[in-house]
């Protein structure tokens, strides 16, 4: 697992440029790759301190870190990926076919649930089909929790993933225009291809990507020439009540768009949630949120690509406050 880790970080990392590239969904603010690349970074350092046998803790941590220091869209899906994923595999000490498919499942169904509107064509998609193919297998329904059957398993996962990535093109109006694939798509299945490469002691596939439109090297930055969004992305972390947390995704939803709500960790009897939400009104959005609780760890990123900026308000949510601390960064 932390092998997994590390080597998708490395692979988010190599890749991120390209990713960027053709990042015109649901923002063309040429992020995915940079976003996918620093949650993932998190993960990956979370795990390498973690000592413990146990594959489905180990992944809990990483996702947790993850998850509090997700960046954009993408970034968020990805830490819900994680820690959903981790809930099956508690208490075993090495992947199995069967589990896998039982992970996979429950990764796609709880990535589906966090979105307000999910939309297929994205990431959502590839992470479905995975699961899919994986369950679909011999080894995945009858048991088998041999080496050779997580191998099927895992092969299974990849043909079927990159076919998902191939048909995002055709699901989204705005990919099939560019004619470009989904980026987060591709950055998922470059995670996907990490994990089959670290369990089976093989290398990353040199050849997945290519064919695959928009991802040449020789491709423009296609985000650079798409229409641009006024507005900005907020993140925070917040405790609430369950009850609250239904309030206030329906208020965000009325407020913004690309609403992602997804509970984090147990606080008495709440969640800590990490919220994203993309708006016309960074002020409106945080005095919301204030009314339930208290954000933390705020991030308030502008959605144009050009000029493209981070602002990150660690503890006090108001734009602008000089307690919050932190300051302007610029991203890559």
């Amino acid at each position: 697992m932390k092998r997994w880790l590390s080597k998708a970080e490395v692979s988010l990392g190599n890749h991120s440029d390209r990713l960027n590239a053709i990042n015109i969904f649901p923002v063309a603010d040429g992020d995915t790759g940079t976003n996918l690349y620093l949650t993932m970074r998190a993960a990956s350092a979370a795990a390498a301190d973690q000592e413990t046998h146990d594959i489905g803790e180990l992944l809990s941590t990483a996702g947790r870190s993850a998850m509090e220091q997700a960046r954009g869209n993408s970034g968020t899906l990805l830490s819900v990926f994680l820690t959903a994923m981790a809930e099956p595999l508690q208490g075993h000490s090495r992947l199995s076919a069967p589990l896998l498919a039982l992970a996979l499942d429950r990764a796609q169904l709880r990535s589906w649930s966090v979105l307000s509107d999910p939309v297929p064509g994205t990431m959502l998609s590839v992470l479905e089909e995975a699961a899919r193919g994986a369950s679909r297998v011999e080894p995945a329904q009858n048991g088998d929790d041999s080496n050779a059957g997580l191998a099927v398993t895992l092969r299974a996962m990849m043909t079927s993933a990159l076919a998902a990535v191939v048909r995002t093109e055709e699901q989204l109006q705005t990919l099939t225009d560019a004619r470009v694939v989904d980026a987060g798509g591709v950055g998922f299945l470059l995670v996907l291809d990490a994990l089959r490469a670290s369990a089976l002691g093989e290398e990353l596939q040199g050849e997945l990507l290519d064919g695959l439109h928009g991802y040449d090297v020789q491709d423009p930055h296609i985000h650079s020439n798409q229409p641009q969004l006024e507005g900005v992305e907020v993140m925070c972390t917040i405790t609430l009540s369950p009850l609250d947390a239904a309030t206030m995704r329906l208020s965000l939803d009325e407020l913004g768009e690309s609403v992602i709500m997804s509970a984090v960790s147990p606080v008495g009897d709440g969640y800590r949630w990490r919220v994203h939400v993309h708006t016309p009104d960074a002020g409106a959005a945080l005095e919301l949120l204030r009314t339930v609780g208290e954000p933390t760890n705020v991030t308030i990123t502008e959605l144009s690509a050009n000029g493209h900026q981070t602002t990150e308000i660690p503890q006090v949510p108001v734009p602008g406050d000089p307690a919050a601390g932190g300051g302007l960064a610029r991203e890559a």
